[in-house]
């Protein structure tokens, strides 16, 4: 390479984000600067999901319109889920890409970055053959103040239609004493918000003597000086149980919202797509949830025309969303990935039927957002600003239910209210987000 400029461009979920921090603190740490256009950078890197076909295609994409550039001094380099998942089949379909590393290698990002400034044009980190978590020394924070930890790596289901067990690897636990240490340290450096990750974050079992479950670090991560706000993501449905809400329950600190996947409605489809529980158990974990005496939200994933759901098995969905009242969902069509066994079933859905549904879908859980959120008007919440919308004049902030809260305040003589908790009373409502005055100082 000719320079030590880089570019890092991240797609996917909050995992992909994290990694992306380890990747730029690797980077960093090894005397490169990062710029803010592929144009600029010497390296340029696509951190990849492999969710959904459209966001590979969208990475190819990208590496397309970057192709001349190649030859130019640019070395380009695909990490994460695509690059476990295409390996290096990668370099055939784009012979200018020059790294291949899957999110399990990036402990061994400095080695490959001496191959790759030593002209080798072929570099690949590939191997999810490791007990370890993916650590590393280097982590250079987004946001100064709220910090993912990863307390668990990889899968051990095997969703019918999911890729992260072949991407990601088996499920790693991090020692309970390890996150405990990075999260005092977070407290320290000023920050005041945790998000604790994992594919199935509710999975974690402290592989150390402690033996703690999740319910017991999320608890534990909530006694920590300093910490204002804990949320963790995703969790599995299967591994879901009372103790973590009782554990919200007992302190406000763990923020009081809880995502929890359900994919469908029906539980014929639940087995198909081998997600290891019936609507009913389902509907058990939603009951521990409401029956909680804090107030919490509620979000979801739903995938619309899996292969085999008739329309007897969406009407079972559009049912879910009735009964459990939803306060935001994410919503997708079926989009088949390579390695899944639904590759194999028959009776695929046609693509305007899915759209069909997805629409229906989406119309149904729009009139519950607008209901639900109308019903905060008059609410007081604490929100911690996140943000600045100069043209409106509002502060943005997110609540402890995740809500987006876009708020007005008196000036304070042009001082920045970011990182800081203020309370705001809301007075208007849409779909997707609150607006409201402050009505407090900053707490």
């Amino acid at each position: 390479m000719t320079g030590k400029a880089f570019y890092i461009e991240t797609f996917g979920c909050q995992m992909n984000a994290h990694d992306s921090e380890k990747v730029v603190g690797t980077l960093l740490a090894k005397g490169y600067s990062q710029v803010d256009t592929p144009e600029a950078a010497d390296l340029v890197l696509y951190n990849t999901c492999s969710i959904r076909d459209k966001a590979e295609q969208k990475v190819f994409n990208r590496l397309q319109n970057f192709k001349r550039a190649a030859g130019k001094g640019k070395v380009f380099g695909v990490l994460g889920c695509v690059a476990q998942q295409e390996g290096e089949k990668i370099f055939e379909r784009a012979p200018h890409v020059s790294l291949v590393a899957g999110s399990a290698s990036y402990t061994r990002l400095p080695e490959m970055l001496v191959q790759l400034e030593a002209g080798n044009r072929r570099v690949t980190g590939l191997s999810l053959d490791t007990d370890e978590t993916f650590d590393t020394p280097f982590t250079r924070r987004d946001n100064p103040h709220r910090a993912y930890i990863t307390i668990i790596e990889g899968c051990d289901k095997s969703c019918a239609y999911c890729v992260v067990p072949f991407t990601r690897g088996p499920e790693r636990s991090r020692t309970s004493e390890s996150v405990m240490a990075e999260a005092r340290r977070l407290a320290e450096a000023g920050y005041t918000e945790i998000q604790l990750l994992g594919q199935n974050v509710n999975s974690y079992r402290d592989p150390s003597p402690a033996g703690w479950d999740f319910a017991t670090l999320l608890a534990r991560t909530g006694e920590i000086p300093g910490i204002r706000r804990v949320r963790y993501t995703t969790s599995h449905p299967r591994d879901f149980v009372k103790a973590i809400v009782d554990a919200m329950d007992a302190n406000p600190v763990l923020c009081n919202h809880v995502h929890l996947p359900v994919q469908s409605g029906s539980s014929r489809i639940l087995a198909s797509m081998q997600r290891l529980y019936t609507r009913d158990q389902y509907m058990q974990r939603i009951a521990w949830i409401k029956n909680a005496r804090r107030n919490m939200a509620l979000t979801t994933d739903i995938i619309v025309g899996f292969p085999g759901e008739t329309e007897a098995d969406f009407e079972e969905t559009l049912k879910l969303l009735d009964e459990v009242q939803y306060d935001s969902l994410f919503s997708f069509k079926y989009s088949p990935r390579p390695n899944t066994a639904a590759l194999a079933m028959e009776d695929k859905i046609p693509e305007e039927e899915k759209t069909r549904r997805l629409m229906i879908l989406n119309e149904k859980q729009r009139a519950i957002q607008i209901r639900r959120n109308t019903e905060l008007i008059g609410a007081v919440e604490e929100v911690l600003v996140e943000g600045r919308h100069e043209a409106l004049g509002q502060w943005i902030g997110r609540t402890s239910q995740n809500r987006t809260l876009n708020f007005t305040h008196p000036d304070a003589g042009g001082a920045s209210l970011v990182g800081q908790y203020m309370h705001a009373r809301v007075t208007r409502s849409g779909p997707n987000s609150l607006a409201g005055e402050s009505v407090a100082n900053v707490v």
